[in-house]
C-alpha cells in the first residue's frame, strides 16, 4: 500500500502541474464548453491555473518525502474534495455543466477517500505497523 500511495501521489502531482500549465497557456480555451467567456474569466482562469501548478508541486513534494507525510496527503486530498463539493454546489445552483466537467467531479469526489485511506500507509510501514510485519520488515 505504501508503494501505491507513493505512485498515486506523484501521479496526482504531475497531473495537476500539467493541467495548471495547460490553463495558464490556453486560458478559456482550456475549459471544455466555456466558449468565449471574456477577458475577465480568461484572466481568472490563467491565474487559477498557476495556483493549480502550485497545488501539484505540493503533491510532488509530499510524494518525494520519506515517509510520505500522511498529514500533508490528507490536507491535499481534502482540498481536492472541496473542489468536487464546489462542483456539486454549482450543479445545484446552475444545472448540469458540459459532460467533461461531470467526469472531473466524479474524480474529485471519489479519489480523496482513496487518499484518506492510503495516507498513513508508508508511515505505518516505517514504524513497523501491520504492513511492515506482513512485508517482513
Amino acid at each position: 500500500m505504501a508503494r501505491t500511495l507513493r505512485v498515486l501521489t506523484q501521479l496526482m502531482g504531475w497531473s495537476c502541474v500539467a493541467i495548471g500549465l495547460f490553463h495558464v497557456a490556453l486560458g478559456n480555451a482550456a475549459i471544455p464548453g466555456a466558449g468565449s467567456a471574456g477577458p475577465t474569466i480568461d484572466s481568472w482562469g490563467r491565474f487559477m491555473g498557476a495556483g493549480f501548478v502550485g497545488y501539484g508541486l505540493a503533491w510532488i513534494w509530499a510524494g518525494r518525502q520519506r515517509p510520505v507525510p500522511a498529514r500533508a496527503v490528507r490536507w491535499l486530498a481534502a482540498v481536492f474534495l472541496l473542489g468536487g463539493v464546489g462542483r456539486l454546489l454549482s450543479l445545484a445552483a446552475h444545472g448540469w455543466p458540459q459532460w467533461f466537467q461531470i467526469a472531473l467531479a466524479v474524480i474529485e469526489l471519489t479519489l480523496p477517500p482513496v487518499f484518506f485511506w492510503l495516507a498513513g500507509a508508508e508511515e505505518r510501514a516505517v514504524s513497523g505497523g501491520p504492513e511492515a510485519v506482513a512485508a517482513g520488515r
